[in-house]
């Protein structure tokens, strides 16, 4: 990649999917990220419609939570990221045990953020991720 492909991708929003069961959470992490730099894409609440949304808009980052609507984010990032690598993954969840992130982690996300203590870090990691797979 020439630094002229690059420096656009740095300049342009970024694009953000929304994958979460709670309609309330989708809301509130939106309002939290539109700043400019970061653009939602698309938001969805089941496994199935968020690999639908995600493979359709092939945005940046998605955050991800681990409990989706009739099934897990699991199933997204292990459905989503053989196909399309570039996309980062920014797991987001209350269920942040030890094994959830290390399951995770292996299975591709770049990072995993626990929703009731690192609230506030999400858009620095969304900014993070997004940077991590201009460099890919």
């Amino acid at each position: 990649m020439n630094d002229s492909t690059s420096m656009a991708q740095r300049t342009s929003p970024i694009k953000v999917f929304l994958a979460d069961d709670s309609a309330l959470i989708r809301t509130r992490v939106a309002a939290m990220l539109a700043n400019g730099k970061i653009d939602v894409v698309g938001q969805a609440e089941t496994p199935q419609a968020c690999i639908d949304g995600i493979l359709a808009t092939r945005p940046d980052v998605v955050v991800l939570d681990v409990q989706l609507d009739g099934g897990q984010g699991l199933e997204v990032l292990k459905a989503v990221h053989p196909a399309a690598p570039r996309i980062a993954f920014v797991v987001f969840s209350n269920n942040s045990g030890p094994a959830y992130r290390k399951r995770y982690l292996d299975s591709g996300a770049v990072r995993f953020l626990d929703k009731s203590a690192e609230f506030d870090q999400l858009p620095g990691a969304v900014a993070a991720a997004a940077h991590q797979t201009v460099s890919l």
